[in-house]
């Protein structure tokens, strides 16, 4: 549990800059300053909204959208990098955890990536949407189950997922498994119309009611300007209207505050952490409400990298990165060595305890 019973977090609701990026990590860091300013311990953004939200993909086909991705390529995140950098120093400065959506750039690939930075400007949690939605399939590649994961931070025990992601039952529940406190969502916003912020809504709420804990999310926002820059024309302008649902929920599942469902603010609320246990009392889903001997989830938390390398005193069983984690052959029951051949198999003759 966390070591405060109150923590204040803040949902922010802004709207990028789509003319440069810089001035999207600048209203990040202004926005950070100002939730701070108000106490608040956590601080929770949009869906890649650094540097932003790729909406011509929503309304244009691909033939036509080959300017703004090369710009999209050109303005992401390469991390670490000095928007991490930046970001880091403003969660160190202001003492509180930050929680970033960003499009990131991995050599030829783009991501949808959530970043969680500890109070002490540490990066904790880089990770991937595992399978984006839709017209997303043409900008991002998909994540890895490495990225599923809680981490300890001075709030508590986060875990976070991106949009459509809460859709996979199994995703939610990796993270229910291991004890998440409070859950980052975060959602593009100004999309689809009502219907989007009243499916958001339904979903956050549930998960806050299944995992017991608090649920942030954060969705954007479009100005008019800026809806009619994107669509380029008034019929598809509608379908860049609505879909916000910033809201902050509570482990019984209602709203701490009223969520803001159009225009820009910061969502302010106070999380009294013991009604995490009070939920938990009544039913906990990894606990003495599940049934593992019946139902179990299995995750496979390796990296997915493209080249993986075993030298014959050790075995490659992941890692973060194309640099392996490796530990002695014990850990396997299967060959005795690697001996630099061919992982496939060797991992399909053994099992990993």
């Amino acid at each position: 549990m966390a070591e405060k019973t109150v923590i204040r977090a803040a949902a922010v609701q802004i709207a990028p800059d789509l003319e440069t990026p810089i001035g999207t990590v600048e209203r990040v860091l202004n926005a950070i300053d100002e939730a701070a300013s108000k106490g608040a311990n956590l601080v929770v953004f949009p869906e890649t909204f650094v540097p932003w939200y790729p909406y011509f993909s929503f309304v244009h086909p691909p033939v036509l959208t080959g300017r703004e991705h090369l710009r999209l390529y050109e303005d992401s995140v390469v991390v670490p990098g000095p928007v991490t950098d930046a970001v880091a120093a403003s969660a160190r400065k202001n003492n509180c955890v930050v929680v970033l959506g960003i499009n990131e750039r991995d050599h030829g690939s783009l991501y949808n990536t959530q970043l969680v930075f500890d109070s002490d400007g540490s990066l904790l949690l880089k990770r991937r949407k595992i399978t984006p939605t839709y017209h997303e399939r043409m900008i991002w590649g998909q994540g890895d189950g490495s990225g599923l994961k809680v981490v300890d931070t001075a709030v508590g025990r986060v875990g976070a997922l991106a949009c459509w992601e809460h859709y996979n039952p199994l995703a939610r529940y990796a993270l229910m498994a291991q004890h998440e406190e409070i859950h980052v969502a975060q959602f593009p916003g100004s999309m689809v119309g009502p219907i989007f912020a009243d499916q958001i809504e339904v979903t956050i709420r549930h998960h806050a009611l299944e995992s017991g804990c608090f649920v942030v999310n954060a969705t954007g926002w479009l100005t008019d300007e800026q809806i009619s820059a994107i669509a380029k024309n008034e019929a598809l302008e509608k379908a860049l209207r609505g879909g916000c649902m910033t809201a902050i929920i509570s482990p019984e599942g209602n709203h701490v505050v009223p969520p803001l469902t159009s225009g820009e603010g910061i969502l302010i609320a106070d999380l009294d952490m013991g009604l995490v246990l009070k939920r938990k009392r009544m039913m906990d889903s990894v606990g003495h409400y599940a049934r593992p001997e019946l139902l179990k989830l299995f995750l496979d938390d390796r990296p997915a990298v493209p080249l993986r390398t075993a030298s014959t005193e050790a075995i490659a069983i992941g890692g973060g990165s194309i640099d392996e984690t490796h530990a002695a052959s014990t850990a396997i029951n299967g060959p005795a060595k690697a001996s630099g051949r061919d992982l496939c198999g060797f991992y399909t003759g053994a099992s990993i305890e």
